[in-house]
């Protein structure tokens, strides 16, 4: 027998004196039953004791000696319900989390900087990221290690081991956690904008943009294909003021794809989240009220730029779709459809079967269909086929096309949809500056900002501060700095297409809150009060599916031109052009921002 250190001897009596202590504590319960969000709520019937992410929660860790296993998704995710039903529905893998781990569900949609940490945390470790993230986290706050999907008996192995190596080394854990967070950033790194500094990484934005691009397919990257709506709409920018014909070609191509059947349902409307191939015909089938919104004004900015009315249409039928599919009686929109259909099927509501088709079209049209969707080679799908087209279709065969689509849309198969029913604060103003801007001069859309302007001013302010979220009669009252940015660019979108000072002046009164809460000597913080650890302030926030936070509210204060503002918003600019410098791609909002403040040729 090897003797025992003075600390791990110190180490065990810790752990007797917790056990001892907590033996009548009482055990943990599944607190989601019933939950507004509702993500949370389909696992308010696990058998997993699942908490909310909360002081409290932290706090029990903490007594008990216990990792924290954070477990984050979102309601429009497909493998997060995959995981829920192989996983957290399992009677054993669920005892296991209870007895040796603290656990928690998150929305990644109510705890935003929690979530971008999580990641940022998977990417340094694992390469890559993504959800359902399942992150397992030391009662101090440092994560320790973080995985993706498992299937259930890979997953129990990883509980195994972790809770293993917890009971034998968990001082060494700790300490390795610590370490692997580093040490706080001492001050940013500040440079002095100029219009050539601005000009000089505009230059590198436009290079790296290249270097980037998918010339074949359109896009960035060659692999799965996002919807990089900063980016683009950054592009759109540049060539507006100087054309170039490479970039013109790019973004054509990009913009034609993406409205192409794929990324965008030409039964339904709107835009999935994704292609999970580089062709941009395989969609993950979530659509999220964020790239509907943000890609509404990235085509009505494409129209303008190429004097294209086909790109007004695709912003105008996006609209059309957020108003039919996500829009409510309060005048606020929902967060998301799901993956799945409401019989839990992935992609159910947009798949088709050859016979349904044939029932459902005439003659000719199931001919034409049945040769462009390739009906007579196996279903690319478990459930079917999804409406495809050729690069490029002739005039008759597009208008017989349209009319197809109008009948399979009358079937209503997406009506069942599953929905994420809260309303968003940050979301909603990003549907806000989208109705304000493209959906100016058409009085449906007119009238749809016009009722999302109410809702923000009178729902989602609360004793005068914003509050997060609204789901069913909860609020959430924990703003956070993408929903201060969004809702003051939607305010002031909306208060310059409608000539409203009050608009303009709620928008002023919430952009001083957020720069108390937000900014500070060291940065910008994503939420008011971290509870993880390794939440710092950072510099610039870059851009991720949406703008970067910090960018839009820095370029919304300038155009409020509130005096006691300007010391920080120079302050802000300074730190944000170093980072602009190393990293131009992902950090185009903040370059778009500066490009305002120092324009070509100042």
């Amino acid at each position: 027998m090897t003797r025992s250190s003075p600390a791990r001897l110190c180490l065990a009596v810790l752990i007797l004196v917790l056990g001892v202590g907590l033996a009548g504590a009482a055990p943990l319960r599944n607190q989601l039953a019933g939950h507004p969000s509702p993500y949370l709520a389909m696992h308010g019937h696990d058998p997993v004791a699942w908490q909310e992410w909360n002081a409290e929660t932290v706090a029990r860790a903490r007594r008990e000696h216990k990792l924290l296993f954070i477990s984050v998704g979102y309601f429009a995710c497909h493998w997060c319900h995959v995981m829920q039903r192989e996983s957290y529905s399992d009677p054993a893998i669920a005892a296991l989390l209870n007895k040796y781990f603290i656990p928690v569900k998150v929305d990644r949609e109510l705890n935003g900087a929690l979530d971008a940490a999580l990641i940022d945390f998977a990417k340094r470790m694992n390469g890559t990221a993504g959800w359902p993230l399942n992150a397992f986290v030391t009662p101090d706050g440092y994560p320790a290690a973080i995985i993706l999907y498992e299937p259930p008996g890979q997953f129990r192995m990883t509980l195994e081991s972790l809770a293993e190596h917890w009971r034998q080394n968990a001082a060494q854990t700790r300490d390795l956690a610590r370490r692997v967070a580093g040490q706080p950033a001492a001050a940013p790194r500040a440079a002095k904008p100029d219009a050539k500094a601005v000009a000089a990484a505009t230059t590198a934005f436009v290079g790296a943009s290249l270097r980037a691009a998918d010339t074949l397919q359109g896009g960035f990257g060659h692999d799965r294909k996002f919807p990089r709506a900063p980016q683009l709409a950054l592009l759109l920018k540049l060539q507006s003021e100087r054309p170039d014909r490479q970039l013109a070609e790019f973004l054509r191509l990009t913009l034609d794809r993406m409205a192409a059947p794929g990324l965008h349902d030409p039964v339904n409307g709107g835009f999935f989240r994704y292609t999970v191939d580089p062709d941009w015909a395989t969609p993950h089938f979530e659509k999220m009220l964020y790239d509907n919104a943000q890609l509404a004004l990235v085509y009505q900015q494409a129209a303008t730029t190429f004097k294209a009315p086909a790109y007004r249409q695709v912003a105008r039928d996006t609209l059309d779709f957020m108003l039919a599919t996500l829009a409510t009686p309060s005048g606020g929109l929902q967060t998301s459809t799901s993956a799945q259909d409401g019989r839990g099927r992935e992609g159910g509501a947009y798949l088709w079967e050859p016979a349904e088709l044939r029932q459902r079209l005439a003659p000719d049209e199931y001919a034409l269909v049945r040769r462009l969707w390739k009906l007579d080679a196996p279903a690319p799908f478990e459930l079917g086929f999804l409406p495809v087209e050729p690069a490029t279709v002739p005039a008759p065969e597009r208008a017989r096309l349209d009319a197809l689509y109008g009948k399979l849309k009358a079937a209503r198969r997406s009506a069942d949809l599953p929905r994420d029913g809260k309303l968003s604060a940050g979301l909603n103003g990003l549907a806000l500056s989208a109705f304000s801007v493209a959906g100016k001069g058409v009085p449906r859309f007119e009238r749809a900002a016009r009722r999302l302007y109410a809702f923000i001013a009178g729902r989602l302010m609360v004793d005068g501060r914003l509050v997060k979220a609204r789901a069913g009669k909860r609020l959430f009252p924990a703003a956070e700095l993408d929903d201060y940015a969004y809702a003051i660019q939607g305010l002031l979108d909306y208060s310059r297409a409608f000539a409203d000072d009050d608009a303009r002046q709620l928008a002023d009164l919430l952009a001083h809150q957020a720069w108390q809460s937000f900014f500070t000597g060291k940065g910008w913080r994503r939420e008011a009060r971290p509870l993880l650890a390794t939440i710092r302030p950072e510099a610039a926030l870059p851009d991720d599916a949406t703008p970067s936070a910090a960018a839009v509210l820095i370029e919304a204060s300038r155009k409020l031109a509130s005096a006691n503002l300007r010391p920080a918003i120079r302050r802000a600019q300074a730190w944000a052009l170093p980072e602009v410098r190393d990293d131009p791609f992902n950090h185009a909002s903040h370059l778009d921002a500066l490009r305002a403040a120092w324009p070509p040729g100042r």
